[in-house]
Formats: structure tokens, C-alpha cells, sequence
């Protein structure tokens, strides 16, 4: 009996720890890896890289361009509309690719280009922000931002502070398990 308990817990406790890492398995392209250059304003070309190690060597690599106003915009030589076309590119053998997004004249708010590889799966994406022609007019420019694509979300609690808890709640358990245990016994004996 004491043997299936064990057992049992040591198959709950290896659930509570393997199952998590699933969610962790879709490959996104780090912050870091992501370089804009070129200042996004209407007409303006602006490229998209991504450094070497982003994907995998020689893939393909899909882009798509989403914005207000981007059936103007050009990817490379490419007339794309917002969530209707994309184009593919192959990434160097070091993983590394690169895009010429030309913003469309009447180019205003935000550009998304994501990329996405055809084998590996790996996303990233970057953000082109485009200030209007009013602002544009007083500030002279626009902002580029990256991100990983994934939205900060839940609750950011210390490492430790999860790993306390998660040891209290195995000690509980093991306390209810030797307690049963030793009340059993006794009332057998």
C-alpha cells in the first residue's frame, strides 16, 4: 500500500513538473535578435532583420505586413496587403534574414511585420510606428520598438517565493501520507 502512495505521488509530482514545459515549446524570436533601421515615416524604407540564430539555417521565412493604409507598402519588391499577402524569403546559413519595408506615402499609426519560419515555427515580429503627418510635422519622427510577440501576462511572482510553495505543499502532502500511515499501523497493532 505504502509503495502505490509513493508512487502515486511521485507520478503527480512529475506531472505538476513536465506538463508546463509544453507551453514553452513554440520558438519566438528574442528582442535582441530583431534590428529596425531607418526612421518609419510615409514613403520611407525601413529594413527588418532578424541576426544570425533567429531561424533555422537556409529556411524559408514568411513575412506579413499589417497597418492601416499597407496595401501601399512594399516588402522588398513586393506589393502586400494587410493580411492578404506575404512574402517568402530564405534565411542565410547562419539563420539570419532580412526585409526592405517600404511604407506606403499616406503611411500613419502602427506597422506589424511578423515572421514566421516555414520549418522550425519560430515567430518574430517587429513594430513600425508611423507618426502622423501632423506630429510628424512637430516632432520630425517616428518610433521603432520590437517585441517577442508574446503579450505580458499573469502574475509575475518571484522564483523563489513559487518554489517555497510548491515545497510546503510537498511537505503537507508527505506529513497527510506518514500520518495515515502511523494511524494505521497503530490500529492494526
Amino acid at each position: 500500500m505504502f509503495k502505490k502512495t509513493v508512487a502515486a505521488i511521485a507520478l503527480a509530482v512529475l506531472a505538476v513538473i513536465a506538463v508546463p514545459t509544453a507551453a514553452n515549446a513554440a520558438g519566438y524570436v528574442p528582442v535582441g535578435n530583431i534590428a529596425v533601421s531607418g526612421t518609419p515615416a510615409p514613403g520611407a524604407v525601413v529594413e527588418v532583420a532578424f541576426t544570425a540564430g533567429s531561424f533555422t539555417p537556409g529556411e524559408s521565412v514568411s513575412f506579413t505586413l499589417t497597418g492601416e493604409n499597407a496595401a501601399g507598402a512594399t516588402l522588398a519588391a513586393f506589393k502586400a496587403v494587410v493580411n492578404s499577402q506575404s512574402l517568402v524569403k530564405s534565411a542565410t546559413d547562419t539563420g539570419a534574414v532580412a526585409l526592405d519595408v517600404t511604407l506606403p506615402t499616406d503611411a500613419s499609426g502602427t506597422y506589424t511585420v511578423t515572421a514566421t519560419g516555414l520549418t522550425s515555427g519560430t515567430v518574430g515580429t517587429a513594430s513600425l510606428t508611423v507618426a502622423s503627418a501632423d506630429a510628424a510635422a512637430g516632432a520630425g519622427a517616428g518610433s521603432v520598438s520590437s517585441n517577442s510577440g508574446l503579450a505580458a501576462t499573469g502574475y509575475d511572482a518571484p522564483m523563489l517565493a513559487i518554489w517555497a510553495a510548491s515545497g510546503a505543499l510537498l511537505l503537507g502532502i508527505a506529513l497527510m501520507v506518514s500520518l495515515t500511515v502511523v494511524r494505521r499501523q497503530r490500529a492494526n497493532a
